[in-house]
């Protein structure tokens, strides 16, 4: 049994660690046994949309944003749809998630189009959600609390073509306001959610790679795994946020701190340029 996964724009969509999920992708496969095979399609590459049966685009800075838009809109996007549509599989985080939306607005009036994968629309703000998240997940085999880390300016509001990941119970979400985070439609889901996401929720990688087999096998249910050790991650994660709890997170305006906490100095460039 093989899976076909594509990793979209590598080498420009790859912040906080966002890599680290196809590598849990790939080691969740080759511990059951399961064949992992892996092509990289970046600016300019084709997309055939029955090749693959799971894809992953992870986060971006402003210019990369704009590159993988261009491309995306010169047809890429298109064949990213019917496939999902077909029954592949998808992950987006942060950037990426916001480029398979309808439209992202960024803080200072540019006008990125999205793909439409998913029924929503993003808008920067001039503050930074910062901070660990912990969200009550409901996806049918992915059920319990995710963990992450979240790092974005941009406010997702969803439509009624699609469903939040989950339920925010620490941090900020897809918007600060509305209690959700993330989204999914059909096999896709989109998310604000670093971390790895992945190596931290080992149910929720679970949950795609079986979808993704389905797209060409029938398969009822993955072989079970010892994840004592991948459950040890999601445990420490939530007992850092429980001693957090009288600080849901921080929030950066743009040059300066929102927060009655000392932030961590930003080396990153984040403040400056991702979304």
């Amino acid at each position: 049994m093989t899976l076909r996964l594509c990793h979209l724009y590598p080498e420009l969509m790859n912040i906080y660690g966002d890599r680290g999920n196809v590598m849990a992708l790939e080691r969740r496969c080759y511990w059951r046994g399961i064949r992992v095979e892996i092509s990289s399609l970046s600016i300019g590459d084709a997309l055939d949309p029955s090749a693959f049966d799971l894809f992953f685009i992870g986060g971006g800075q402003d210019r990369e944003q704009m590159l993988v838009c261009d491309d995306l809109s010169a047809g890429k996007g298109a064949d990213l749809r019917e496939a999902v549509e077909d029954g592949a599989a998808l992950l987006s985080i942060c950037g990426g998630y916001q480029l398979l939306g309808k439209s992202f607005l960024t803080w200072t009036g540019e006008y990125l189009p999205g793909i439409g994968l998913f029924d929503a629309e993003t808008v920067g703000g001039d503050t930074r959600f910062i901070g660990n998240v912990a969200v009550r997940c409901d996806l049918e085999g992915a059920e319990g609390t995710l963990v992450g880390f979240e790092n974005h300016s941009g406010r997702t509001r969803l439509g009624p073509g699609c469903r939040p990941l989950g339920k925010v119970l620490h941090g900020y979400g897809n918007n600060g306001e509305d209690g959700t985070e993330g989204c999914v439609y059909r096999n896709a889901i989109g998310t604000y959610l670093h971390g790895s996401l992945l190596p931290k929720n080992p149910r929720l990688a679970d949950w795609l790679i079986l979808r993704a087999l389905r797209r060409r096998h029938d398969l009822e249910a993955l072989p079970p795994l010892d994840d004592s050790l991948e459950e040890a991650a999601p445990r420490a994660a939530l007992s850092l946020i429980r001693r957090e709890s009288l600080r849901p997170g921080m929030i950066f305006a743009r040059g300066k701190p929102r927060s009655p906490f000392r932030p961590r100095p930003d080396r990153s460039g984040a403040g400056k340029g991702s979304r």
